[in-house]
């Protein structure tokens, strides 16, 4: 019998059965194309249970000094890493990725756990001592209440955690909602939350589609709602919640350039360009899949060189540390990414490695796509107007640094960028410029530390505050500020009408 994936609700596994009626579908493994497990799909009351049961335990967490907050996520992250080589197999298992790039997502979902150990300084507020006569101020950062994260498939381990470790140590109490692609490594990294001791109820994953989500952005209850997902999702999300009262921070999409200048390291930018063109298969809302250089010689010397250092590319099964990237999560998804290189091609750009049914011994109906080179690329075609999810790099051929800033400034997303050069004159101007939300210097994948804050601009980005670090901090929390006067005994003041100052 197929298992079947349910929920986590106030601390307890529910599984879906006749008597509730909910849906089910399959979860594949995407190496081979097989199924191997089916997942519920909560229905509204399953969400409103779940809403309920958080509710019901936020009064106490609320009132839970920080400091015990904290001691719960120092033991929670323990256990992340006493379990790391299960949760990697778990996403391998239902992404695809390889054990090593799993093990990184892992890592940098574990530094965000970390920074929410901070409780206790996060939280501390200002104080200001006589602002008057005998007047004292300060500020609190008070918890919100219930609040929702919705997360994508690429990063089922380290998205999550941008979320819910700091929501929690603030004070809320949590509904996650995961994809229901790949639920299981968020399912287990959640019940490791109740092994770390943390009450019943302050943490719940539902897993569903657009009903539970739906519910989560309509119920009164939901304080706030967190995205990461595609653009016209997040644009769906940000515009419900707040219709609904709620505040929201909604991640979309990407199309991120590196700019090759003529004096860069070529060596040194194409190993670099590799890994963050064609790692995890591209499914990555930072990876690099425009390069833009300056000048022929550079596009023609970048080409040469990509084109040399993908011979020795594999894509292969997760299990294997060999291999350097795996499938897509998909076989609708693959069919797309085949149908942007084809379009590429046809629209008069050169396909220089053609990843497209690359072969896979022991695995030919996996969900594989090659790594993928097109030269001479230009802003009119299809392929370079839409975020492609997967190994594919294009080269755009430009013969200034102006022209091609322009072309990062002109697109719709504004997530990632980065320019690769010798010139600190040239990257000083690049990033004060630039009008994107990350930026590297040499540096393709710009994806900010726990301890700062990561999002986009542009409709990359909808909301004012980006997710974790202290953004995340201020998204989880409502300030109060608190004024205060003891007057000293025996003095009795005057009626004052004018405004206080």
């Amino acid at each position: 019998m197929t298992q079947v994936i349910g929920h986590l609700i106030n601390g307890e596994m529910i599984h879906t059965n006749k008597s509730n009626a909910e849906r089910t579908q399959d979860v594949f493994n995407p190496a081979t194309g097989e199924v191997t497990k089916q997942v519920a799909l909560a229905s509204k009351q399953t969400v409103e249970q779940a809403i309920s049961s958080a509710e019901a335990a936020f009064p106490a967490w609320r009132k839970t000094p920080p400091l015990k907050r904290a001691r719960v996520m120092f033991r929670f992250k323990e256990l992340l890493e006493q379990n790391s080589d299960k949760i990697c197999r778990l996403i391998g298992e239902e992404h695809g990725k390889i054990s090593h790039d799993a093990a990184g997502e892992l890592q940098r979902g574990i530094e965000n756990v970390e920074y929410a150990c901070g409780a206790p300084e996060l939280l501390k507020g200002e104080h200001s001592k006589n602002v008057g006569p005998n007047i004292d101020s300060w500020s609190e950062f008070q918890p919100l209440g219930v609040v929702a994260g919705i997360t994508p498939f690429n990063f089922p381990a380290m998205v999550p955690m941008w979320m819910f470790p700091l929501a929690i140590v603030c004070g809320n109490t949590f509904i996650l909602k995961p994809s229901e692609r790949d639920p299981s490594s968020t399912l287990f990294i959640a019940q490791l939350l109740k092994e770390a001791g943390l009450p019943d109820g302050v943490m719940n994953v539902v897993n569903g589609d657009k009903e539970a989500v739906d519910t989560l952005l309509s119920d009164n209850r939901i304080k706030a709602v967190s995205f990461v997902g595609s653009t016209p999702i997040a644009e769906y999300i940000y515009a419900t919640a707040n219709a609904n009262g709620k505040r929201c921070q909604a991640l979309g999409g990407a199309k991120n350039h590196a700019i090759v200048m003529p004096d860069a390291d070529m060596d040194n930018t194409v190993n670099q360009l590799l890994g963050a063109a064609f790692g995890s298969s591209g499914e990555r809302c930072m990876a690099l899949s425009v390069a833009v250089t300056v000048g022929d010689e550079a596009g023609d010397a970048l080409v040469a060189k990509m084109t040399e250092g993908m011979k020795g590319l594999s894509v292969g099964e997760h299990t294997n540390a060999n291999n350097d990237f795996g499938p897509v999560i998909t076989k609708a998804h693959q069919e797309k990414v085949n149908g942007f290189i084809a379009s590429a091609a046809q629209q008069g750009a050169t396909l220089v490695v053609d990843g497209r049914n690359p072969v896979v011994k022991g695995f030919e109906n996996g969900y594989f796509v090659g790594a993928t080179l097109i030269d001479h690329v230009t802003a009119d075609m299809a392929s370079y107007q839409a975020e492609i999810f997967g190994p594919v790099l294009q080269v755009i051929r430009v013969k200034t640094m102006q022209e091609a800033m322009q072309l990062i400034n002109d697109h719709e997303y504004g997530n990632g960028t980065c320019i690769f050069t010798r010139d600190g004159e040239a990257a000083r101007y690049f990033s004060d410029n630039i009008q994107v939300g990350m930026v590297g210097i040499n540096v393709p994948l710009p994806v900010p530390v726990a301890y700062h804050s990561f999002g986009g601009w542009k409709r990359s980005l909808f909301g004012d505050l980006h997710a974790y670090g202290p953004d995340g901090v201020r998204f989880y929390t409502k300030r109060k500020t608190i004024t205060q006067r003891w007057p000293s005994s025996g003095i009795r003041e005057g009626v004052s009408f004018a405004f206080p100052s």
